[in-house]
């Protein structure tokens, strides 16, 4: 299972790290996701990644 969010599909951002003299290295950054139990419309309940974007704004029914 991947660390990407079940609702939006946000995931994992590539970028550079800048140093002071502008030498760039690869940099990875991680969404703010949480396991959490989700009630889906039939009822059932599994557990899913959901950013925290998606919790704040009721995207998701949890269990």
């Amino acid at each position: 299972m991947s660390r990407v969010c079940s609702v939006c599909g946000k995931g994992k951002l590539s970028g550079n790290l800048v140093s002071h003299s502008n030498r760039k290295t690869p940099k990875l950054y991680n969404a703010n996701l949480q396991k959490v139990s989700v009630k889906d419309a039939k009822g059932n309940v599994s557990k899913e990644y959901v950013c925290t974007k998606c919790l704040k704004a009721g995207k998701v029914e949890r269990a």
